[in-house]
């Protein structure tokens, strides 16, 4: 169905045009989205007043993505977080990647991930718009030719992002949606209120590698089994995977839920078994959205996702995409008033 949702040129990348299609749901939520990276250039939710909240980061020109974006809304992969050595082993074959992150590791699936390429825009409706890339084998050092869908969805006050991807070779796969979220337009996150729900999470060394360990998060700064502020822990900074704890029904769990001074609330709901928090402490000082000056902790990732270097360690849950498998992944941003 093609209705007044149109694309509308947004901006050139590598002399090809870059198009946003905006998609509204009946009851007020609007939502930007770039073909550039899959972004998620904005999205604003109505308060109980009816008035519009933005609640992402992003930019008001295109420019800025490619120079000045850590991920702003896109979805992030072939394989997203962090990867050790940008290596693994795969059937017997050490497979060798893009090291784009210090040169020694691999991130968010390369210097060319998805998050920075162009997709076609497959379909849209007033609600929805579906997105695809093709992946060709060798690109950044992954195997297998790769078909990769991505939907956005507007139902009530719900983004839902829906991820399909096929290979026609053994590969990895893992998909994350990147959105910097603040819910009430403060220079600061750290006064939200967040609750994850994880009774584990995978401690990382110095590079933000994990080291294999499951660990409790009894009495440690990564409990936020109960909602609480952020900034209460003090000087600890997140960057880490949680293992979440909730049962899947109907293929979804609930992961977290996250509320703003102005009773903006969100709950990520995910097929997904861990959700990476990030604080946004490495936020560069930018011009963002309405020229607001972005900064440290100026928003926060939930990025619902299987775990860091998953190829590399056995114990955690798998990643290896086969010919005649399926990925998918679902998560849903529900919002509210409370």
């Amino acid at each position: 169905m093609r209705d007044n949702a149109q694309p509308e040129l947004f901006g050139t990348f590598q002399g090809e045009p870059v198009f946003q299609v905006t998609i509204r749901s009946p009851a007020g939520a609007v939502a930007r989205i770039l073909n550039w990276g899959a972004v998620i250039r904005d999205l604003q939710i109505p308060l109980s007043d009816g008035i519009l909240q933005r609640v992402v980061l992003g930019f008001d020109g295109f420019d800025d993505y490619p120079a000045l974006s850590p991920y702003f809304g896109a979805l992030v992969g072939r394989y997203a977080n962090r990867i050790a050595g940008g290596r693994f082993l795969l059937d017997g074959k050490i497979v060798q990647l893009d090291l784009n992150e210090h040169g020694i590791q691999t991130l968010h699936g390369g210097s060319g991930g998805v998050s920075q390429r162009l997709w076609t825009i497959a379909g849209w409706s007033q609600s929805s718009v579906t997105l695809s890339i093709n992946l060709p084998d060798g690109d950044q050092g992954f195997p297998g030719n790769m078909d990769v869908h991505c939907t956005y969805s507007l139902d009530d006050l719900t983004l839902c992002v829906e991820v399909e991807a096929v290979t026609d070779a053994p590969t990895v796969a893992n998909f994350a949606q990147h959105s910097y979220f603040n819910l009430d337009g403060s220079s600061d996150i750290r006064d939200h209120r967040l609750r994850i729900l994880a009774d584990a999470y995978t401690p990382v060394d110095e590079s933000l590698i994990p080291t294999g360990e499951i660990t409790g998060i009894d009495e440690t700064a990564y409990d936020f089994r109960l909602p609480r502020r952020i900034g209460t822990s003090g000087s600890t900074l997140y960057d880490h995977n949680f293992v979440l704890s909730e049962p899947i029904s109907d293929g979804m769990r609930f992961a977290a839920s996250l509320v703003a001074g102005n009773g903006l609330a969100m709950q990520v709901h995910t097929s997904e078994p861990g959700l990476q928090f990030y604080d946004g402490a490495k936020i560069p000082s930018v011009i963002g959205l309405g020229g607001t000056h972005y900064g440290p902790h100026a928003g926060l990732c939930l990025e619902a996702q299987h775990f860091p270097d998953s190829p590399n360690q056995p114990q955690f849950p798998g990643t290896i995409l086969r010919p005649g498998e399926t990925y998918r992944q679902r998560t849903e941003f529900r919002f509210h008033n409370v």
